[in-house]
């Protein structure tokens, strides 16, 4: 038997087949061309009913989380909105979830699928919550679990909300290969599935995917029975896409189809998250354009054959916020409401105040989550390392904020605003990037159809465009 190839090349050149093994899922049942597969059998393949995934995850302290009206900031929305504006704002409690976010509905289904399938173990990479909910779904379903993250920029220097969630994930027994940015992180993990022959946990997976939907249909269930009616705009904090895709998809399983789905990212314009100087240029990890952008535009540029994670399939609308106004909002749900919770919800929860400004008072925005906070996830740990890493911070008009050099953080609610992002310009990025995965002269009938789902438009708006580029 000759001896395995372990170099880069080698392992890219076994990825198929190391995602086939780990998984149990053939991409190639599914696969049309390099830009269109079939969607929505792979994931009904996965097999689950919306009442198995939640009683699964009620088995691990998953889901039934509280949805809470936040009175006193609608109020004060309210009061600087024009007469008979400012939406009622409604948030979904995920720090409530075990692990203390709702990546703990994505994990779920991965790690009671690992455990029905027989494998002794999960593997992750990721730098964000979905490790601590691996760590924490593995240790209740008797799995061990790796998790592999970047961490470290070229000097050694962590950011603090990497640096808590890899102490978390150590909280619940996982073991944590701490790398520093750069290109090895997908190397690395298609290495240590095959070494170890355990399941492989990614955030891209159909499983992963359904175990957000209960999140949706969760929002609608609860909006329904206190107001009796469908939210009118839920805000999703955007960065993979998971988030959005899975919640937009329970929405649309409990028949909120009505209900417009927004998205929104802090915006990192001009940093590159694979970039050694700007990694640490941003102060959290959380939602930001660095991934929001790129996964919106193209989706299967991840670690998985194709990606379950496509959020311009649901995404009616994309705000844009700064990291000051963030952090703004963050201490103001604190001071108003009575909850310190960490940047992922926040970021959505700065969008719904610009939303509800604009939306009439009988109207009900939902933001989608909270994350639990503490140590580096904590906003006074975050403005240290910024000034630490010389970015100015200060009071003053957020619109005057540069990512990576400077953090104005508003003085009055009045400034937080944000801004939508150009949805046509997003879509002709997309078309562009499928069209350099596949010739557009090859393109059939077939393509142009998924690629009008996958954009949330027509197959003739498809085709006029493709003209165009």
């Amino acid at each position: 038997m000759s001896p395995r190839d372990t170099s880069y090349a080698g392992v890219m050149a076994r990825k198929n087949e190391i995602m086939k093994v780990s998984l149990g899922i053939d991409y190639d049942r599914y696969v049309h061309s390099p830009v269109s597969f079939d969607y929505e059998r792979m994931m009904a393949d996965t097999g689950y009913t919306h009442a198995e995934i939640a009683r699964i995850q009620r088995e691990t302290k998953v889901g039934d989380t509280p949805l809470f009206e936040l009175r006193n900031l609608t109020n004060a929305v309210r009061k600087i909105s024009p007469p008979g504006k400012g939406a009622t704002i409604l948030v979904k409690d995920e720090a409530a979830n075990a692990s203390g976010s709702f990546k703990a509905r994505r994990a779920s289904i991965s790690a009671y699928e690992a455990a029905q399938k027989g494998f002794k173990g999960i593997i992750a990479a990721t730098s964000g919550n979905y490790g601590a909910a691996v760590a924490s779904q593995a240790a209740q379903r008797g799995l061990k679990a790796i998790i592999i993250q970047e961490v470290y920029d070229s000097r050694g220097v962590g950011q603090p909300e990497i640096v808590e969630k890899g102490r978390a994930c150590e909280a619940y027994g996982a073991e944590v290969l701490k790398l520093s940015v750069g290109p090895e992180l997908f190397y690395l993990l298609l290495l240590t599935l095959e070494d170890t022959g355990f399941f492989n946990a990614s955030l891209y997976t159909p499983f992963g995917i359904r175990g957000v939907e209960s999140l949706g249909m969760e929002i609608a269930g609860q909006v329904r029975a206190r107001y009796g009616k469908d939210p009118d705009a839920v805000v999703i904090t955007h960065a993979g896409g998971g988030n959005l895709t899975g919640t937009a998809r329970g929405l649309l399983a409990a028949g909120c189809d009505q209900t417009r789905v927004v998205a929104c990212s802090v915006d990192l314009s001009g940093l590159h998250m694979a970039s050694d100087h700007d990694f640490n240029r941003k102060s959290f990890t959380t939602g930001h354009t660095g991934f929001g952008v790129p996964f919106a535009v193209w989706p299967d540029r991840v670690d998985v054959p194709r990606n379950a994670a496509r959020s311009m399939r649901y995404m009616d609308e994309y705000q844009l916020v700064t990291q000051g106004e963030v952090f703004y909002v963050t201490e103001l749900l604190t001071k108003l409401e009575g909850l310190e919770r960490g940047p992922a919800g926040n970021t959505s929860l700065t969008a719904a105040i610009t939303l509800a400004r604009q939306m009439d008072q009988d109207q009900i925005v939902v933001v989608q989550e909270t994350e639990y906070t503490g140590a580096g996830k904590h906003q006074n740990a975050q403005l240290s390392f910024a000034r630490e890493n010389g970015i100015e911070v200060r009071r003053g008009d957020p619109a005057e904020n540069v990512p990576g050099k400077s953090i104005v953080i508003p003085e009055r609610l009045e400034q937080v605003w944000g801004k939508p992002q150009d949805m046509i310009r997003l879509r002709m990025s997309y078309l562009k990037n499928a069209a350099r995965n596949h010739p557009v002269e090859s393109w059939d009938e077939y393509d142009v159809n998924f690629v009008a789902e996958d954009l949330k438009t027509s197959p003739d708006w498809v085709r006029q465009h493709l003209t165009e580029i």
